[in-house]
């Protein structure tokens, strides 16, 4: 428990720095600090209930609300104790998207509108649950889609978590009411 509490405070000591220095500016600028790509990505997928697998590339793949497809392409551990975890998001509904219903319930999250800021990580193997990091104002560490997503359209999407111990490799993601996805996680 002490070393995941040393982890945890070094891994928000880094948010507040990198809050300040990269995500003021929105959260969804693709050059920005916090959505670097991955050098490698994993082309397996966990076999979650709703994830299947993709050849790809990516790591799972749910479909869910109406039409949406939500794709995890990478979930990299990082050297200062956070795991990234991007991929794209489809809006197959046949009307405009907002993605209202995954900023999260929590009344601090209002602040980041249609967001992927109310995504969680199940690590099963260690029993915890992972919120999204934020920064000292409460935006978080995550895509926000400005505007929605007009029917058709595809876009990517970051999301930072605390990372789990080394020795979870695998967890499960989820947003809204879309079933979770068991992803695997790689080292950055």
């Amino acid at each position: 428990m002490k070393r995941w509490s040393v982890l945890h405070s070094a891994a928000l000591v880094s948010v507040v720095v990198m809050g300040v220095a990269g995500c003021a500016g929105g959260g969804d600028d693709p050059e920005s600090p916090s959505t670097k790509s991955p050098s490698a990505r994993q082309s397996q997928s966990g076999g979650g209930a709703g994830s299947t697998p993709e050849s790809n590339g990516s790591l799972a793949e749910v479909k869910g609300e109406g039409g949406i497809v939500l794709k995890v392409t990478s979930a990299v551990r990082d050297d200062g104790g956070f795991l990234t975890v991007e991929g794209e998001v489809t809006n197959n509904t046949g009307k405009g998207w907002t993605a209202a219903n995954w900023r999260g319930d929590e009344k601090e999250l209002v602040k980041n509108g249609g967001s992927i800021a109310g995504a969680t990580l199940v690590d099963n193997k260690e029993k915890k649950k992972y919120l999204i990091l934020r920064d000292t104002e409460g935006r978080c560490l995550c895509t926000r889609f400005t505007g929605g997503l007009l029917s058709g359209d595809t876009t990517e999407w970051f999301a930072q978590f605390p990372a789990p111990p080394l020795e979870s490799d695998q967890v499960s993601f989820q947003v809204g009411s879309m079933p979770p996805a068991t992803i695997q996680i790689s080292e950055g």
